[in-house]
C-alpha cells in the first residue's frame, strides 16, 4: 500500500511541477519561441526547418544577386543538382501562392 502512495505522490499535474524553461538552440525559451509548434515535436523537424531556410537563401542569392548554380554549389558545399532542386522547389512555391490572374503568374506561364 505504501508503494502505491509513493507513486501517486510523484505523479503531479504539470501546474504543480517546476521545471527550468531552457529553450533550445533555435529559441532561448520555450514560452518565447517564434514557432507555432515546436520543431522537435515533428520527425526531423529541426533538420527540415534548417533545410527550408537554406533553400530560401539559395533562391534569394540566385534571383536577387544573380549567382550561378555552380557558384551556389561551392558556397553551400552541395552538388549542382541539389541547387537545381532547391531552385525548382522555390519556383513552384512562388507559383503556388500567386493568384491565377496576377501578372507574375502570366509571366511564369509564358517562360
Amino acid at each position: 500500500m505504501e508503494a502505491e502512495t509513493t507513486n501517486n505522490e510523484l505523479d503531479l499535474p504539470p501546474e504543480y511541477c517546476r521545471y527550468p524553461d531552457e529553450g533550445c538552440d533555435l529559441a532561448g525559451s520555450c514560452l518565447n519561441c517564434p514557432f507555432p509548434q515546436c520543431v522537435y515535436e515533428q520527425p526531423r523537424g529541426r533538420q527540415r526547418w534548417l533545410k527550408r531556410l537554406r533553400e530560401k537563401e539559395m533562391v534569394r542569392l540566385f534571383s536577387s544577386e544573380g549567382k550561378g548554380v555552380k557558384e551556389l554549389a561551392l558556397i553551400f558545399g552541395v552538388s549542382q543538382r541539389t541547387i537545381q532542386r532547391a531552385l525548382k522547389r522555390g519556383r513552384n512555391e512562388r507559383d503556388y501562392y500567386q493568384p491565377a490572374g496576377s501578372q507574375r503568374y502570366q509571366q511564369n506561364q509564358e517562360v
